[in-house]
């Protein structure tokens, strides 16, 4: 397995892309025709939003699908490529640096529109994931106090700044004018921002928050509007040339990937230690049983975003699916963002043939093994 490349995002990446798009798809770096043969085993490359530095996606799909046994199931060698962010995830799989990835829907979205012939396939994380937070003492109350104000995003070219902006404009503020985005990263480094009053007001993901808070840190949540309830956010993608080509085996790494996520969900900790065992890095040098605690919190937090959000993992159903009314909500967003300037076809955007087969599996037994696991 394949952990350590790294593809970087520069201000041309979407140049880049539009470029790509004159090449067709890119060579695939499994384009064999017999790899798409029922049964036969086929490799896969799958480019990931992010490094390894906490648990999340990488974890909750790709190192349970591998240690769980859910990859060789379906015959396949799934090897993960790092990459800076989601723009350049859609990239490596428009270059033919990989085959899939599980990417911001805002970056599937861009690449489109610069014709760039990416389709996006299932779902991953279906409930937004973003959230405003504060000093538990702070003198913020509503969203519209923001005004005046320091927002503390991951990066001002992350969804981070995104969401910040959309956040203000949803509360009648002018996000130009009225508030500040600063870069403070993550875990310590944001904390510290928060604390020390460089700003006032942090924009980070649910997880990021839940991993703060494991050191003892508090924060009070500003509430989303329910303009935010519906949108999409990591998406699995790919090249058309890759869909055509390699239908049996994407739904048969979609169907792994589902069941990880499952099993993941029943079961944190012991999806945090099959992490562990993939990527031994998350341990820092430290033992895995005084970490897991905190992590597998952490784990939960990421996994609360990509299960329905009401009911037992028994009723979870139709994974990967993605209605039209959440696809234009998304698309609003992304248009309203100034990631697209204009709609962009769904029927053109959107292929959820292979989802019948990928929730083609027993939930039961998956259910059932989690629930044993150590």
């Amino acid at each position: 397995m394949k952990h350590s490349l790294r593809v970087g995002v520069s201000a041309a990446i979407l140049a880049t892309l539009t470029t790509l798009s004159a090449c067709g798809d890119g060579d695939s770096s499994s384009s064999s025709s017999s790899k798409g043969e029922l049964g036969a085993r086929a490799t896969l490359d799958v480019a990931i939003a992010s490094a390894v530095v906490a648990p999340k996606e990488e974890v909750a799909t790709y190192a349970v699908g591998d240690a769980e046994g859910y990859f060789t199931e379906e015959k396949l060698k799934v090897d993960v490529i790092n990459t800076d962010g989601s723009v350049a995830a859609v990239q490596a799989v428009a270059s033919g640096s990989a085959d899939i990835t599980p990417a911001d829907a805002g970056a599937i979205l861009a690449a489109r529109e610069k014709g760039v012939p990416v389709r996006a396939i299932g779902g991953l994380v279906r409930n937004w994931p973003w959230r405003m937070a504060v000093r538990p003492d702070s003198e913020i109350k509503t969203p519209a106090d923001l005004k005046g104000k320091k927002v503390g995003v991951i990066s001002l070219a992350s969804g981070s700044a995104i969401y910040a902006r959309a956040y203000a404009d949803d509360a009648g503020l002018d996000a130009a004018e009225d508030i500040e985005l600063l870069p403070v990263g993550v875990g310590a480094q944001a904390l510290s921002a928060l604390e020390d009053g460089k700003v006032d007001v942090l924009a980070l993901f649910t997880q990021a928050y839940t991993t703060i808070e494991n050191t003892g840190a508090e924060f009070r949540y500003l509430d989303n509007s329910d303009a935010f309830e519906g949108i999409r956010s990591l998406t699995f993608a790919v090249t058309e040339r890759t869909l055509k080509e390699k239908k049996d085996v994407l739904t048969r790494y979609l169907r792994a990937s589902y069941k990880a996520l499952l099993f993941s969900a029943v079961n944190p900790e012991a999806a945090m230690r099959d992490g562990y065992e993939v990527f031994p890095r998350l341990l820092t040098g430290q033992k895995a049983d005084d970490r897991v605690g905190d992590d597998s919190k952490s784990l939960d937090a990421w996994i609360r975003t990509a299960v329905p959000s009401s009911g037992g993992p028994e009723t979870f159903e139709d994974w990967g699916a993605i209605s039209d009314a959440e696809w234009k909500k998304t698309v609003a967003y992304t248009k309203a963002s100034g990631q697209i300037t204009k709609d962009v076809d769904l029927a053109e955007l959107w292929d959820g043939s292979l989802l019948q087969g990928a929730n083609d599996f027993d939930s039961a037994a998956v259910i059932q093994k989690a629930k044993t696991a150590k």
